[in-house]
């Protein structure tokens, strides 16, 4: 009996303990179905966009925020769209995957906030952002490449120590925006920096100071002149590689060329008249030098001793004279046979081998004398033209300006100011004048000429006003500026300053030791919209109501003009003389001929009863003609022809009375009897 219950008790526990296990299982199904339901979820890709794997495609589909994103996503591409900062939102703070991120093209004013701290590469270009806060950028301390190009930043709106969170930023690109200077507080992670087609003129000592990882510096379609570029302003850059400064105002190049790494030196399209000697010894590693669209005439000789590894040598359009002064050079490129490649080096002068390549000038260069002495002139130069070295113009060593983040003071209203005349020499008069509720109109004077202006006008607010402050050049023949799109019922402070290039040996910067540019500067404020609008509303009613008034005095004398002719036409016809009705031409069939009505039928105009005596007709005023002919303009007459006493008819079947009117002519039997009566005019 005890065995029997024993087995009942082990397969009831048995029963509970498998019961235990499925609903263990089960749980656990359920709870893995789950989490997998909510983890697709998750990575559900946006319905606009297009997803694989980590790459989300949000581009070119017109969004205006950015939609939620999976948390695996990594790189976003976000460009060509109409995204602007209230689109960002807070959510993308968490998504810590996310490397890279493509936000060009769009419609930022500001720099986007919000972006997840993991981002290593920004794109911004192509949009409106007008300035780089420290606080923002401090949010992202793993970027490494930050693209601002097509921008409208300025140096004054990039805050003090911007980059000084970013540790790892090794490239920044700022082409295309307001720069008048080399921003300040750079990283000294840095290692390529782009800041072509800004309007930097100057460059001080210290600009580039701490770039020592600095390799490619492109500083391309500027106002960079030898005279405001310091003497050591490159040398710092020790470890540079690549070195731009194309479509500039440089006669010569910098002094002081980082020479032990460059490997790259672009010089085009400036106005280079002279290579001085020296100016590119060291340089043993550079591939490429590009001297094209300058002035050069000659090179001196021993310019290239120190270029062994130079690969492409790019000198056209320049006006190379090539006599015994470039026999150096010849010897100097056939040496290296194939090992470089030249391009432009074709002959200006003498005529005898213009358009002549150098290499060819085999049996010219024979002529001459070579002289392997340094510092003794070529003799027997081709065409009896003796070599020459010109002195170079003056480069650098004039000034040495302080590394200073440009500002401006806030001048006291009401006032006019005149740059001083110490440094530059030169005044500059200012005056500025509200033309509506958001334009000002900003006109100068200069004592002397000036190659051009630098317009810079700060809206005055509660906010930061670094934030306001836009720049501008203008052209050294315009004496009058529009500023337009402006904010209404606000007070700005203008102020300009000339930028002015001297070529002379004692060059002079404007300003003093403590700033760039001495500043000239004025105060103004915008109207009410509504005062302006009511303005504008009487201006274009005094327009539009002058043609108004013309086309009213016109019709009003044409009308007069037809009612004066037409009382002369009337008048004319009463008596006799004017009306075209008193004369009608015969038909076709007889000779043109004008007749007088009254004339032909032998009477006098009269309103009473005309009676031939004898054969012939009597004429009696008519009371009307029938209703359907139109009312007749002149006293209308009804012809009865008058029949002598012996039967015979006045008139004859050949003599009918021509009627200019009607076209026909009254009709008679061989009685003389009429057929009808007409009524004539």
């Amino acid at each position: 009996m005890a065995a029997v219950c024993m087995a009942k008790l082990g397969a009831q526990l048995f029963v509970l303990f498998l019961c235990l296990t499925i609903h263990a299982g089960m749980l656990q199904f359920a709870a893995a179905s789950i989490q997998g339901y909510f983890g697709d979820i998750d990575m559900t890709c946006p319905s606009v966009c297009r997803c694989d794997e980590d790459f989300i495609y949000c581009n070119d589909r017109g969004l205006s925020s950015i939609p939620s994103l999976p948390p695996s996503a990594s790189v976003l591409y976000l460009q060509n769209n109409h995204i602007n900062n209230p689109g960002l939102p807070t959510s993308l703070e968490r998504h810590l995957s996310v490397r890279v991120v493509y936000l060009y093209d769009n419609e930022l004013d500001e720099f986007p906030m919000h972006l997840p701290p993991s981002v290593r590469e920004l794109h911004l270009q192509d949009n409106n952002i007008r300035t780089i806060p420290r606080t923002t950028l401090g949010r992202m301390p793993l970027l490494e490449k930050l693209h601002l190009d097509d921008n409208s930043i300025s140096t004054v709106s990039i805050e003090d120590q911007a980059f000084a969170d970013n540790p790892r930023l090794r490239l920044l690109f700022l082409s295309r925006n307001h720069l008048s200077s080399i921003p300040s507080g750079l990283p000294a992670s840095l290692e390529e920096l782009r800041l072509d087609d800004n309007r930097i003129s100057t460059i001080p000592t210290h600009a580039f100071r701490g770039l020592n990882s600095l390799r490619c510096l492109v500083l391309d379609g500027n106002l960079l002149a030898n005279q405001r570029i310091a003497d050591d302003t490159f040398s710092r850059l020790s470890n540079l590689t690549e070195l731009s400064l194309v479509r500039n105002s440089l006669q010569t190049p910098p002094v002081n060329l980082p020479s032990a790494h460059l490997q790259r030196l672009s010089l085009q399209d400036n106005a280079l008249t002279h290579m001085p000697r020296g100016s590119l010894d060291g340089m043993h590693r550079l591939q490429r030098l590009d001297l094209s669209g300058n002035n050069l005439t000659t090179l001196p000789r021993g310019l290239f001793k120190d270029l062994d590894s130079l690969g492409q040598l790019l000198v056209r359009g320049n006006p190379w004279h090539c006599g015994c002064n470039l026999r150096w050079l010849y010897d100097w490129l056939r040496a290296r046979g194939n090992t470089i490649t030249v391009r432009g080096l074709t002959c200006h002068g003498p005529d005898r081998v213009r358009d002549l390549a150098l290499i060819d000038l085999g049996s010219e260069m024979e002529e001459c004398e070579v002289v392997r002495l340094t510092g003794t002139k070529d003799k027997g130069a081709v065409g009896g033209v003796e070599s020459s070295t010109t002195n170079a113009p003056p480069q650098g060593s004039l000034f040495t300006l302080r590394s200073k983040r440009p500002g401006f003071g806030f001048p006291d209203s009401g006032l006019d100011y005149t740059l001083s005349s110490s440094g530059v020499g030169k005044s500059l008069a200012l005056n500025v004048k509200p033309l509506s509720h958001n334009s000002i109109r900003v006109t100068w004077s200069a004592a002397q000429p000036s190659s051009s202006f630098r317009l810079s006008w700060l809206r005055q607010g509660t906010g930061n006003a670094m934030e306001s402050i836009t720049e501008t050049l203008v052209r050294g023949d315009r004496q009058e500026y529009l500023l337009t799109s402006l904010q209404p019922r606000s007070s700005y402070i203008i102020c300009m300053v000339p930028l002015a290039v001297s070529s002379e040996s004692k060059a002079t910067v404007s300003g003093d030791a403590d700033s760039d540019e001495a500043l000239v500067c004025a105060k103004a404020e915008t109207s009410d919209p509504s005062t302006s609008e009511e303005e504008e509303d009487e201006d274009s009613h005094h327009i539009t109501s002058l043609p108004l008034a013309g086309i009213i005095g016109g019709a009003t004398a044409t009308v007069s003009l037809a009612l004066i002719f037409g009382i002369f036409c009337w008048y004319g016809h009463r008596t006799g003389h004017l009306c075209s009705r008193d004369h009608y031409t015969r038909s076709s069939s007889r000779k043109s001929k004008t007749y007088d009505d009254y004339i032909e039928s032998g009477t006098k105009k009269d309103n009473t009863i005309l009676e031939i005596r004898g054969p012939g007709f009597q004429m009696t005023p008519m009371p009307a003609c029938p209703p359907m002919q139109p009312k007749p303009l002149r006293e209308d007459y009804i012809i009865h022809t008058i029949f002598p006493s012996n039967g015979t008819g006045l008139y004859k079947g050949s003599n009918h009375v021509s009627n200019a009117g009607h076209g026909t002519n009254r009709g008679y039997r061989e009685g003389g009897i009429p057929d009808i009566d007409y009524c004539y005019t």
